[in-house]
């Protein structure tokens, strides 16, 4: 199969498109400054957060190979910190790489699937998009809005043979939690008295969480379904059950027990 991914440099990206490439696929990879290259990749300088970029990186895969067979939005970046204490600017930044990198990339790659006859496009969400994260807040609106454009252009491509998958990654040991951009005003750690150890709290659970080659693993075997899942949580065991218990719960009970695990 012919795959383009977004953002290969590093983590979830680089594991794929090793993974893949291995799996004997052709694959096609966005990145913004490799420094290192996966040997059968083929590497494509394009940023999400420009459209004239990433139809460029399209139209290359096209004018090479004809098509594209899938296409993995995987690129993002994170913020934390209070909400009240997170900068306009960086709020923009952080729905404008995670969620308009993705619209933007479908809208080149999608009328591509649609003259060829179908095709299958895979979005990382995360569990974060399932249920709002206290000081991640913004990263989980970015991710909320995946989950919503996803379901309703998984409706609208349905006749077209198309195929529409969101994965929801729970905590892994990545660059991601290095790269993170966290609020550092003295001010926010006063008035949020917890904010400090929820942070030391969920940095702790993504370096010591589950390593990107294991959800690569989970992502071949995706790629390789007629029909894949709407969507999949990859993740630990009890993040799993903290997604069951989302749906189960009374929200105030659930709210409360996300609560007490992030130290609030």
């Amino acid at each position: 199969m012919i795959i383009l991914i977004t953002g290969i440099t590093s983590g979830f990206g680089e594991a794929m498109a090793r993974q893949l490439c291995a799996a004997g696929h052709t694959v096609y990879g966005t990145h913004r400054n490799a420094k290192e290259f996966i040997p059968g990749v083929t590497y494509i300088k394009a940023d999400v957060q420009d459209e004239s970029q990433v139809k460029a990186a399209v139209d290359q895969v096209v004018e090479a190979q004809g098509r594209i067979d899938v296409f993995i939005n995987n690129a993002g970046m994170g913020i934390g910190g209070p909400l009240e204490y997170t900068s306009i600017q960086d709020a923009q930044r952080q729905m404008d790489v995670n969620f308009m990198g993705l619209v933007r990339c479908v809208h080149y790659v999608l009328p591509v699937m649609r003259k060829q006859g179908g095709g299958k496009i895979i979005a990382f969400s995360s569990i974060g998009g399932l249920m709002g994260l206290p000081f991640q807040g913004m990263y989980s609106a970015s991710k909320f809005a995946i989950e919503g454009y996803c379901e309703a252009l998984r409706l609208e491509t349905k006749a077209l043979g198309i195929k529409v998958t969101v994965i929801e990654p729970g905590d892994f040991a990545t660059a991601f939690t290095a790269q993170r951009k966290s609020v550092a005003d003295p001010e926010a750690y006063e008035v949020y008295k917890t904010y400090a150890d929820s942070l030391a709290s969920i940095e702790k659970d993504e370096t010591t969480g589950l390593k990107p080659d294991y959800l690569a693993s989970k992502i071949v075997k995706i790629v390789a379904k007629k029909n894949p899942r709407y969507n999949y949580v990859v993740s630990t065991l009890v993040q799993r059950l903290s997604v069951l218990l989302k749906k189960i719960l009374p929200a105030p009970l659930f709210s409360k027990i996300l609560g007490s695990y992030y130290k609030l």
